[in-house]
């Protein structure tokens, strides 16, 4: 059947039509073979050029689309819905890039990048006239979703879905949920303290039946797809019965031999093996720390509520959707690294906010009564040679709110800060403000001149070639260095490589559109939320927990999730089992079968992502995509070998 095809080549207000020729383009393709009409347009995606596609393919009984404009990344889907308001199966519409692949690669050269456009549109033409109408995979969903991650992320959008009327699995690995922020006291912008904040929404949690929380559980296998997840999840034991008793509890942990580094205050403190809860602990439990206990028994013999005879417990889970909040880790700086572990008097800003909250009326550090602190901003941020290009945003906020509190409440302190630009946005630059009326001094560097802390007779120096005295070096002795240190991705990896989520040049998980598909992740039915993602404050980390909780919902509440179908296909004449597309799914969709007495390949539908890697390591031949089979991208080559 000969197709009639539409072709719409966008000027997109410039981007295109400042470097392609559109109206050649439109020329060029306006007889290819099946093209009926062909047109040109300022925007594509506005609602006027949309109704008037829908006119055109209804008018004209059009088959086949093909919009020349963009990234696919950001209006494929535009293009398939209008197809779909205008009753033509949305397969049928072919994208093509005459953008970032034409305007953007070539701008330098109209004459060139016109001449690429075309072929690039004849391509995307002759993939049109074989383009054959489909049905998506339809899929049964377990109406349940299993948030991991019990930060104030994980605990928002657990309290979302709940209000929704969904069945949640809050899965934390560690003993307690809170996250980071139950670290922290008085946050900026409030006067509430992480620990309120993680209260409130824990006892929201505890006034809910439907929300399951799992602490120091560890999802360690997992196996289905969007709809029907099913999670294998580690559940480690507390060591303590329940019914124990806090005095008991308390001598338990005062016989303890074991004396370790506190990693809830960032190891400025030490705690024993046995943890009682605390204010804030959530839930208000003991738990012996395995990692560190030597089973010498001697709490045994003063707390009976003690039982090492605990073992592990494995759960299964099905779940229709799966919501990622794993947080961060805070960046350690590495030996020597501003004096890090070089100079006795260097620590980070988590150490130093730990170590507020845990003074008396002066503040004190290995003995010495500190009086002149510098922070030192951006490190393990905007590196210059590093993994950690990035900003992290909140550090600057966050190092200036720290210092108005800790000259709230240390008296005669004084703050001196070494940035490289200070970034307090939005309602936060009144921090700024009010640090500058107290008196702290601020000190600029260039990005290539960082600044250099030295020691010598038991003096701490930090110099730099101030850019705001136009490279005057300055230097500055202190009683205490604070490394202001940003957000990096979780130090494990485990959970992301279970679920083969993509993480992107800054090693957090990747989302498939910043604008558009904020929280989706290109492994359908897994979103993403809070820092896990990249760095966030507390406010946007609750947001896209919202924005999360949402699109899961959105997968499991609809009872019936339709999948794409553009899936590989095995030919089950032609195949004999060799394994070597098995070993090439990156998503673990390859199974073997027997068919008529003979092993051959099984493609799982609602795994399979279309990414084509099976198809070149197939010795015979037998494996197609559908939507882009053999036929379809050699007529595509064919097109683009024209002269």
């Amino acid at each position: 059947m000969n197709k009639r095809i539409g072709v719409y080549i966008c000027h997109c207000g410039g981007n295109i039509s400042d470097y392609v020729d559109v109206e050649k383009v439109r020329q060029a393709v306006e007889n290819e073979g099946g093209v009926l009409l062909a047109k040109t347009t300022m925007f594509a995606c506005s609602d006027t050029n949309q109704k008037d596609m829908v006119g055109d393919i209804k008018n004209n009984a059009l088959d086949g689309v093909v919009v020349a404009s963009c990234s696919p990344k950001l209006h494929l889907t535009t293009f398939r819905n209008v197809t779909e308001r205008a009753d033509l199966n949305k397969y049928n519409y072919v994208h093509a890039n005459i953008r970032e692949q034409g305007s953007w690669a070539h701008s330098d050269d109209k004459a060139g990048a016109t001449e690429k456009a075309i072929h690039i549109v004849k391509a995307a033409i002759a993939k049109a006239r074989l383009a054959e109408s489909l049905s998506p995979n339809k899929i049964v969903a377990q109406q349940s979703v299993a948030v991991i991650g019990g930060g104030i992320a994980g605990m928002k959008a657990s309290l979302a879905l709940s209000k929704m009327g969904c069945p949640v699995y809050l899965i934390e690995k560690e003993p307690y949920i809170g996250g980071r922020v139950v670290q922290w006291d008085e946050l900026f912008t409030t006067d509430e303290t992480g620990n309120h904040l993680v209260a409130r929404l824990y006892a929201a949690i505890l006034q809910t039946d439907n929300i399951t929380v799992l602490t120091g559980a560890e999802v360690i296998a997992s196996s289905g797809s969007i709809g029907n997840f099913n999670l294998k999840i580690s559940i480690a034991p507390r060591y303590i019965q329940e019914g124990w008793n806090t005095q008991q509890i308390q001598q338990a942990i005062e016989i303890c031999p074991v004396t370790v580094p506190d990693g809830f205050n960032f190891d400025v403190t030490n705690r024993k093996a046995i943890m009682a809860p605390t204010p804030n602990t959530f839930p208000p439990m003991p738990v012996i720390d395995q990692a560190n206990c030597t089973r010498c028994g001697k709490c045994v013999s003063v707390c009976p509520a003690v039982d090492f005879s605990q073992e592990t417990v494995i759960q299964e889970i099905q779940v229709g959707s799966v919501l990622m909040a794993t947080g961060f880790d805070p960046y350690t700086p590495t030996d020597g690294e501003f004096g890090y572990h070089q100079f006795s008097q260097v620590i980070t800003l988590p150490q130093f906010k730990r170590l507020m909250s845990t003074s008396g009326p002066d503040l004190v550090y290995q003995g010495k009564r500190i009086e002149n602190v510098a922070y030192l901003y951006c490190v393990g941020s905007r590196q210059l040679d590093g993994d950690h290009t990035y900003c992290s945003r909140y550090c600057c906020t966050s190092a200036i709110h720290t210092a108005i509190l800790a000259k709230k409440k240390f008296k005669n302190l004084h703050n001196y800060h070494f940035h490289r630009g200070i970034r307090t946005y939005g309602k936060q630059e009144a921090l700024y403000k009010e640090s500058l009326s107290a008196g702290d001094v601020f000190l600029q560097s260039p990005d290539d001149e960082l600044p250099v802390v030295s020691g010598a007779n038991g003096k701490t120096i930090v110099s730099v070639n101030d850019v705001l005295t136009l490279g005057r070096s300055i230097e500055v002795e202190v009683d205490l260095v604070v490394l202001v240190t940003g957000m990096v991705p979780r130090a494990d990896k485990s959970i992301g490589s279970l679920f083969k989520l993509p993480r992107g040049r800054d090693s957090f998980f990747n989302e498939i559109h910043m604008k558009l598909r904020p929280v989706e992740t290109f492994i359908d039915g897994v979103t993403i939320a809070g820092t896990s993602q990249g760095p966030k404050n507390i406010m946007e980390s609750l947001n896209s927990a919202l924005s999360a909780a949402t699109k899961s919902y959105s997968y499991v509440s609809k009872g019936v999730l339709e999948t794409e179908p553009i899936v590989a296909q095995v030919d089950p004449s032609t195949c004999h089992w060799c394994n070597a597309c098995s070993e090439a799914c990156p998503f673990d969709a390859i199974s073997q079968i027997d068919h008529d007495k003979t092993p051959i390949a099984l493609i799982n539908n609602s795994i399979c992502k279309g990414c084509g890697m099976c198809l070149p390591v197939c010795p015979s031949d037998s494996i197609d995509l559908i939507a882009y089979s053999n036929r379809e991208i050699e007529s595509m080559i064919d097109a683009l070998a024209q002269d």
